[in-house]
């Protein structure tokens, strides 16, 4: 992880995954995406993540306000891109 140019995380249990939420969360208690790690990547790394974000999980309440995140743009260009799927299938 040392001087990665992005970091990027997801959610531990994805929707339909419930059932294995507490399972998941022992397997991956600390791996989480802080401040800490984000200071071992490279100066001027990105943050990234799908949203939504399971604070207290795989991030902490503020990583997506971190000065390095660009996960609200990542959701806002993923929304551009679904807006385009629609009009494609609609039209």
């Amino acid at each position: 992880m040392t001087d990665a140019n992005v970091v990027y995380t997801d959610v531990w249990t994805s929707m339909g995954d419930e059932a294995e939420t507490e399972e998941r969360i022992r397997a991956f208690q600390g791996y989480t995406v802080d401040y800490p790690l984000m200071e071992m990547a490279a100066p001027g790394a990105c943050f990234m993540h799908d949203m939504p974000a399971h604070y207290g999980e795989e991030v902490p309440p503020g990583m997506l306000e971190h000065p390095q995140s660009v996960a609200y743009q990542q959701a806002h260009n993923r929304l551009h891109a679904q807006k385009a799927v629609l009009e494609f299938l609609l039209a």
